[in-house]
C-alpha cells in the first residue's frame, strides 16, 4: 500500500449531504490463476459487479505461484492484505482460494452463491457513511464524506483495471482463458476521516496508475479493518 505524498486534510463542513437510501457494499474476492476452484468464482464476482450498489475488487494472490504459474496480475499487497483480514478473525476467516471477503469482514468460500449474498444482504442493511466526488482540474477528486460523529476511518483509493482477459499456460488452470473484473492495481492511503461532514481534497496523481481505468474510494476503520463506506468515484 502506498502513501499520497502531499498530506491532505479532512475539514469539517457545513453542507450536510443526506447520504445514500442503500449502503454500497464492497466485495473483494482473493484469487489465484494458478487455482482450479477460482474461475467459478471469478465469473460470480464478474456477475456481481453488474448489480447495483455492489463495488467489486478482484486482489489476485501470490501464494499458488510455486504450482506451476505465476499468477501475471498477482500482488503482494494482496496477499498481505489477506492475512491482515484472516488475523482479524471475522466468519469464515482464513488464507484460501476463492475467498470472497464483503465489508472488510466477514467471509466465504469465493463460488458460494447463497452465502455471498447472505453477506451482503446483512452488509446493505448496516448504514453507512455518504461519499460524493466531483473531479477537479487536475484530474483530481473533491470528496465530500457525510456520517456520524463518533466514526472514523482510513480512507484509501484502489486504482482498478475493469477487465483483465489472462491465458494461462501451466499449473492447474493451464489452457485456459479467464477474464477478471476490476482488478486491483494500487493502494493509495489519501487521509483520515474522523467523523461528522467533512471534505477531502484528493490530487490528480492519485488517479494516474499505469493500466487503471476507474478507481474506487475505501474508508476502513482502522488497519484491515472493516470498511465502513465504499464508493466509486
Amino acid at each position: 500500500m502506498r502513501i499520497a505524498t502531499s498530506l491532505i486534510l479532512l475539514a469539517l463542513t457545513a453542507a450536510s449531504p443526506a447520504p445514500p437510501a442503500v449502503t454500497p457494499v464492497a466485495v473483494e474476492l482473493f484469487t489465484s490463476q494458478g487455482c482450479s476452484s477460482c474461475p467459478p468464482a471469478d465469473a460470480l464476482l464478474e456477475a456481481l459487479a453488474n448489480q447495483p450498489n455492489i463495488i467489486a475488487i478482484t486482489r489476485p494472490v501470490t501464494y499458488w505461484d510455486k504450482l506451476g504459474w505465476k499468477d501475471t496480475l498477482g500482488r503482494e499487497e494482496n496477499t498481505r492484505l489477506q492475512n491482515d483480514y484472516a488475523a482479524k478473525g471475522h466468519e469464515g476467516a482464513g488464507v484460501y482460494t476463492p475467498q470472497t471477503v464483503v465489508q472488510g469482514g466477514d467471509a466465504a468460500v469465493g463460488s458460494d452463491k447463497r452465502e455471498i449474498a447472505r453477506l451482503i444482504a446483512a452488509a446493505k442493511a448496516k448504514p453507512g457513511p455518504g461519499i460524493v466526488a466531483t473531479q477537479t482540474a487536475d484530474g483530481g477528486r473533491s470528496v465530500t464524506i457525510s456520517g456520524a460523529s463518533g466514526q472514523n476511518g482510513t480512507v484509501t483509493v484502489v486504482a482498478l483495471r475493469s477487465q483483465s482477459v489472462v491465458k494461462i499456460g501451466r499449473g492447474e488452470n493451464g489452457g485456459r482463458t479467464v477474464r477478471y473484473i476490476n482488478v486491483a492495481l494500487a493502494d493509495t492511503v489519501v487521509g483520515r476521516w474522523a467523523g461528522g461532514n467533512a471534505t477531502l481534497n484528493v490530487p490528480g496523481s492519485v488517479f494516474h496508475t499505469a493500466g487503471a481505468d476507474r478507481y474506487v474510494m475505501l474508508i476502513h476503520a482502522g488497519p484491515a479493518g472493516r470498511i465502513i463506506a465504499a464508493r466509486y468515484i
